[in-house]
């Protein structure tokens, strides 16, 4: 079996997590911050929090920003669910601005034309790898934000993009956003198991972040509110020494919590980061090269502004030219042995955001027509040439197309 993506895991990982698993701490230990700095540095940023899951970074991002009753969030309908997701989860309202047709990322025009004065956040996607337009972006929400007198904040969401680029520099790096967010899924460039993280270069987002994934509770003497409690008295005066046991709840938060292991297996993944990246674009080579050839198939279009690590490899097809239709093209090629899938059915067609946000078709047509002939192939590091070139030819032959 050839799935569209997974994991790669070798013996060095195993090692690494077994002795995790053989020390004092398997969570709320020091892997986790070794983790977070390596993260933070290879972006260029200047904190990274992890947590469990993509979808908490989201979540703790967007509670960060303020989100709550009445806020609207502008964001990509050629997304995960998570992207829209996360700002309901704080009672805000998802607002899908429509896709740019070459790149399939959030168009900065459409986006520019749903932001109203109850933006509080944009949430932009780096679809399949390839970085969104984040500086336009950036900008359109400071300009927006002097309009309407508010900080509109920039939630990049970078879960497919780590080890990408955007002119020229690394995607996380917070250049052209207030937070980042990654994802450490088996499918994404490197795995933790689940995981994620939140890079900002704002002291008190990240010291916010810290809390939000740890139940709102901050040991940090600096950020103490009852002063005579936390701190020891000792010849009659208040001193600067903290009562051992001390802790504050600041803020309601949850558990997103990351542990140990699943650091140490994220540290070892790093290493072989470079490794990945550069298998996958070996692989997205021959596939362009190949699939260029063909009739009525288009490939994936690249940004001059971005490097991409490509997580996604997705042809576009006019399937009835072929005359044959998605469903039961992907059906004959796993009886090949050959996993696709569709990445995605657009957000707001969903059932939840029509019910509950009446959206629904016709609201994001370009969205909608490239859902209807995009499919995503195999690619992940682990493929080899011949896994690739049987890819490429069970295609070709069941296509009934020629080079």
């Amino acid at each position: 079996m050839i799935p569209y993506g997974r994991q790669w895991i070798d013996e060095e990982d195993i090692k690494a997590v077994a002795d995790v698993m053989r020390s004092d701490f398997i969570t709320q230990g020091p892997k986790i911050d070794e983790f977070e700095k390596l993260i933070a540095e290879s972006c260029g940023a200047r904190y990274s929090v992890a947590v469990n899951s993509g979808t908490s970074a989201l979540h703790i991002a967007c509670l960060a920003a303020g989100a709550g009753q009445g806020d609207e969030a502008v964001t990509s309908p050629i997304t995960f669910t998570a992207s829209a997701n996360c700002a309901v989860y704080c009672g805000s309202v998802p607002v899908f601005a429509d896709i740019n047709t070459k790149t399939y990322n959030i168009s900065v025009a459409e986006t520019e034309k749903k932001i109203t004065k109850s933006t509080k956040m944009i949430i932009p996607v780096d679809f399949a790898g390839q970085s969104a337009d984040m500086e336009p972006v950036f900008n359109l929400a400071k300009e927006k934000g002097r309009q309407y007198g508010k900080k509109i904040f920039v939630i990049e969401d970078a879960s497919q993009a780590q080890g990408s680029y955007y002119r020229g520099k690394a995607v996380g790096s917070c250049a052209f956003s207030d937070m980042t967010v990654m994802s450490f899924h088996p499918v994404k460039h490197i795995t933790t198991g689940e995981g994620g993280a939140v890079l900002t270069n704002d002291e008190e987002l990240y010291k916010k972040l810290r809390r939000l994934r740890n139940h709102g509770i901050t040991n940090i003497p600096g950020d103490f509110v009852n002063r005579e409690d936390a701190f020891q008295h000792i010849g009659g005066q208040l001193s600067e020494v903290v009562n051992p046991w001390y802790y504050e709840q600041i803020d309601l938060g949850y558990n997103y919590r990351i542990t140990d292991m699943q650091c140490a297996l994220g540290i070892s993944q790093m290493k072989k980061l470079k490794r990945f990246t550069r298998r996958r674009r070996e692989i997205v080579n021959m596939y362009n090269e190949f699939f260029s050839r063909i009739e009525n198939i288009k490939t994936p279009y690249e940004s001059p502004d971005c490097d991409s690590n490509f997580h996604l490899y997705i042809l576009l097809v006019e399937w009835e030219r072929f005359g044959t239709n998605r469903a039961k093209f992907m059906t004959e090629l796993k009886n090949k042995g050959i996993h696709t899938q569709v990445h995605y059915i657009p957000v707001h067609t969903q059932p939840f955001y029509r019910k509950n946000f009446k959206t629904g078709w016709g609201d994001c047509p370009n969205a909608e027509e490239y859902y209807r002939n995009c499919l995503s192939i195999p690619l992940y590091p682990a493929m080899t040439d011949e896994d690739a070139k049987f890819v490429m030819d069970t295609i070709l032959k069941l296509l009934g197309a020629r080079t």
